[in-house]
């Protein structure tokens, strides 16, 4: 037992010490699923992912990596963005943007506020130029007030940033959700801590049309 932690803590250390692209061949090349899996956890990460049927390849790991390591890249020049790689559920790279909720509301309201368009605007493009991955949306709020309260907030939120991006011409999100207070990234006994739980995170994530072109182009 103690050898396989061992080496399941080794591999998690070879992937933290590559690029996207040499994780994603890493992950390609077995373990995968299992691995992203408990690397998303450790990350706080919600479980997100296509459902693909079947083992990745090396070779198609890490051209997804590639793709995702770009998206990243034009995502991070986005007005009031925190930018991550993430795992998905495949144990491939993903790219969670994440946005204060200060930023694109009122407090305490779902409305997007007039100061938010350049933000959705500029993530838009992004989400636009990658149409062939799949795209979630989660709204998240602190621990302050009930579930009655926050549940509807988070999930009133994730809607109203569906909606303008539908608006805008984005065709793929296949997820929106909102996850109340159950789901925070800081300690709610403090105010930082407590901002920085009412967000909105932005998934963009390989859909299984392009883990199939992936495949096919590695072989």
């Amino acid at each position: 037992m103690k050898t396989k932690i061992l080496s399941l803590l080794l591999c998690v250390g070879m992937l933290f010490a590559c690029n996207n692209t040499q994780k994603g061949a890493a992950i390609g090349a077995g373990g995968g699923a299992v691995l992203g899996g408990i690397i998303g956890h450790i990350a706080g990460n919600t479980a997100i992912g296509a459902a693909i049927g079947g083992a990745v390849g090396a070779g198609a790991g890490a051209i997804i990596g590639n793709r995702m390591d770009k998206a990243k890249k034009a995502a991070q020049k986005v007005d009031g963005a925190k930018v991550e790689t993430v795992k998905d559920t495949n144990g491939l790279d993903a790219v969670k943007v994440s946005f204060d909720a200060g930023i694109l509301f009122a407090t305490g309201k779902a409305d997007l506020s007039a100061a938010s368009q350049t933000s959705i605007a500029e993530i838009a493009k992004v989400l636009k130029e990658n149409s062939d991955m799949d795209i979630a949306i989660i709204g998240h709020t602190d621990s302050t007030g009930s579930d009655a309260v926050n549940n509807p907030l988070s999930v009133n939120r994730a809607k109203s940033v569906q909606n303008s991006l539908k608006n805008q011409g984005v065709n793929n999100i296949k997820r929106v959700e909102g996850q109340g207070s159950k789901n925070p990234v800081a300690d709610n006994s403090t105010e930082d801590g407590r901002k920085l739980n009412r967000r909105v995170e932005v998934y963009m994530y390989a859909s299984k049309q392009m883990i199939d072109n992936a495949n096919a182009q590695a072989n």
